[in-house]
């Protein structure tokens, strides 16, 4: 998941549906939603008439739409707003407390590290610890 959203052109739907749409299969876009934390009235809105922080839910949906064993997410709070960061990272907990996917995340915000993360591992000036 990007620092940024990255939609494609189309409805939400659409977009969740993107990356199991090019091997052939469908999805509950409805249910990926509501795991990212929106409700399912979002399907057939276009990403662009969203906020920054729905349209990363969005992201997070189509993201879960590939059923991953691992998430990598690459500052996922980075442009949203205090409400939005929380909501993403409560959907993000959520998703680890039930065990749906391991997450790899990376962020400059050593506080979102511990309230996310069991493990963290820090880099600083070229040095690993953790």
């Amino acid at each position: 998941m990007p620092q940024l959203p990255a939609p494609v052109e189309g409805t939400v739907a659409e977009n969740v549906a993107y990356g199991p749409g090019l091997r052939g299969a469908r999805v509950d876009v409805a249910r990926l939603l509501e795991h990212a934390g929106l409700d399912a009235s979002f399907a057939e809105r276009r990403p662009a008439r969203l906020s920054v922080g729905e349209q990363q839910r969005v992201m997070l949906a189509r993201a879960l739409a590939l059923e991953p064993e691992v998430l990598l997410l690459d500052e996922p709070t980075a442009a949203l707003d205090e409400s939005s960061r929380g909501g993403v990272e409560r959907t993000l907990a959520q998703l680890a407390a039930e065990g749906r996917a391991s997450m790899v995340l990376v962020t400059h915000e050593r506080a979102q590290a511990d309230r996310l993360a069991d493990r963290v591992i820090t880099l600083s000036n070229g040095r690993v610890s953790g």
